[in-house]
């Protein structure tokens, strides 16, 4: 074995020079237990140190478990739709003049959409007219003659008969006139639908038709319209998830319906249930519910997909965590719980639904248990650990 002595080379060969010259067995077996001691100093690089042994324990975070009563919530995808979605149809077919707004933009009821060429109607409306003139003067005429005979007969200078026939002739000319005032007014009706405008409050879709074609009469569709301010939501939930409210959702037993975004921001605005199914659909096994919500900025628009979340009703005895303390394993999920020793052990949980960042735990945990919250990963079970209590206002994220 080839041993390098480095910085104690001199040593040796020192202490080899005394070794055979020393007079006695004393002496030679005193530098030999010198040479052996540096030699081993020599091959182990030094004196052996003393291990710094630290007994500190590591501090892990903790939350003490108080019962909660919280909400219950169900979330589920939904589909925006609007309030009312109109076809805009003409009332009157002609020629397609002139298109007066952009497409895709919010319109107010009774704001012009179209024109259609309105010269036929005009002058239908001024034939008309003039005939209803021409026989206003006729029952001007009629009831003059009857207002004669009227008067010949109580002198006995005409026969019944002939007043008789003067009075139905006012009447017949008379009722020709009220036929001729309903054409005047349906004429002008006419006329005023030539202006295509619009029904509703709402935003335009895409025009179907351009400038110059012929359309007809509540046949052709112009456009399309859909009222967004309030919009309307569809959704609907399963058995098993109605069975989380105790039955049936409707108008009188839902505390409140939120919208989450599709970024996961909730809408500043909360709905209320418009529409609920009395029956449950049996091809998919959901009971069809609805919800209206203030869309001021137009910020939703119909065909959007979003998230509903319903709050009806509320349930006692459960205990809230961070998302971060719950653990997943192959048997489960679990939480790592301090005891009053300062072990650490895995406790087996069951889980509810998110509440913000939270999670609620249904089964597992009992009042005043220490739940770990940080250093997760460095835990183990039995480990001896320094808990230290956390305020749960700084650590959960819903208040309760």
């Amino acid at each position: 074995m080839v041993i390098s002595f480095g910085k104690n080379y001199a040593s040796f060969v020192l202490f080899r020079h005394l070794l055979k010259t020393g007079n006695s067995l004393f002496m030679k077996n005193f530098l030999l237990s010198i040479v052996v001691f540096f030699l081993l100093v020599a091959c182990s690089g030094g004196i052996p140190q003393e291990e710094d042994i630290s007994d500190e324990l590591l501090p892990v975070g903790v939350l003490r478990m108080q019962p909660a009563t919280i909400p219950v919530s169900a979330e589920t995808v939904a589909l925006t739709e609007g309030a009312k979605e109109v076809e805009i149809r003409p009332r009157v077919g002609g020629i397609v003049l002139k298109r007066f707004f952009h497409e895709g933009i919010a319109v107010k009821a009774g704001e012009p959409l179209y024109q259609i060429d309105p010269e036929p109607f005009r002058k239908a409306l001024a034939e008309v007219e003039a005939e209803f003139l021409e026989q206003s003067i006729r029952v001007v005429r009629a009831n003059t003659e009857r207002n004669r005979h009227e008067k010949l007969l109580a002198e006995n200078f005409v026969s019944q008969r002939a007043y008789d026939n003067a009075y139905t002739e006012f009447m017949l000319s008379e009722a020709v006139l009220h036929s001729l005032k309903a054409r005047v007014q349906q004429a002008k009706l006419d006329l005023s639908y030539t202006t295509v405008r619009a029904p509703i409050d709402g935003i335009t879709g895409r025009s179907l038709i351009s400038e110059g074609v012929l359309v007809a009469a509540n046949t052709s569709i112009l456009t399309t319209m859909a009222q967004v301010s309030p919009i309307w939501v569809r959704f609907s939930f399963s058995d098993n998830e109605l069975g989380r409210f105790s039955g049936r959702l409707n108008e009188q037993n839902v505390d409140e319906v939120h919208l989450v975004l599709s970024n996961g921001d909730v809408y500043p605005y909360k709905g209320s249930i418009n529409f609920a199914a009395s029956t449950i659909d049996p091809l998919i096994g959901t009971q069809q519910l609805r919800a209206t919500f203030e869309n001021p900025g137009q910020h939703l628009l119909p065909g959007q997909f979003v998230r509903i979340r319903v709050i009806a009703g509320e349930t006692s005895n459960v205990f809230l965590v961070p998302q971060r303390a719950v653990m997943t394993s192959d048997l489960g999920r679990y939480v790592y719980v301090i005891d009053e020793r300062d072990k650490v052990a895995a406790r087996p949980v069951t889980v509810g639904e998110w509440m913000g960042k939270d999670w609620v735990i249904l089964g597992g945990l009992q009042t005043g248990d220490q739940v770990a919250v940080d250093n997760l990963i460095r835990l183990s079970p039995d480990m001896l650990v320094d808990p230290q209590l956390l305020d749960a206002s700084e650590v959960l994220s819903y208040r309760y």
